[in-house]
């Protein structure tokens, strides 16, 4: 009995962690806003910073990063310069999962980079 009871219970745990581990669409460009302002977007050797003004600033394994970002038809739209290397524009799906945040290039058909907020 002791068994089912705790096989009942992770099964519980595990369901309940899968949807809240689960990302939400950003929509618009005042959610978006509402979730980064004030915030470094961070992940291992990166710490990045996208204002509200379309700027972005940071640095990635120690070279800066800079660049601009507008909101275009649902997604983020960005010009991007790391060191001395044009990374170019792409517009990107962007996903939130609490202190998450998921960048996927291509509109949402390409590579993803998810980020912590803090």
């Amino acid at each position: 009995m002791r068994h089912l009871f705790f096989t009942a219970c992770v099964a519980v745990f595990a369901m309940s962690s899968a949807a809240h581990a689960e990302y939400q669409k950003v929509q618009s460009q005042a959610d978006f806003i509402s979730v980064v302002d004030g915030k470094k977007l961070t992940r291992p050797l990166v710490e990045l910073e996208v204002s509200p003004a379309g700027t972005i600033r940071g640095t990635g394994a120690a070279w800066k990063v800079s660049g601009n970002w507008v909101w275009k038809e649902g997604y983020f739209c960005r010009s991007l310069e790391w060191g001395d290397d044009d990374l170019g524009y792409n517009c990107q799906e962007v996903a939130v999962n609490g202190t998450k945040i998921r960048f996927t290039s291509d509109k949402g058909t390409g590579k993803s980079a998810s980020f912590s907020l803090r």
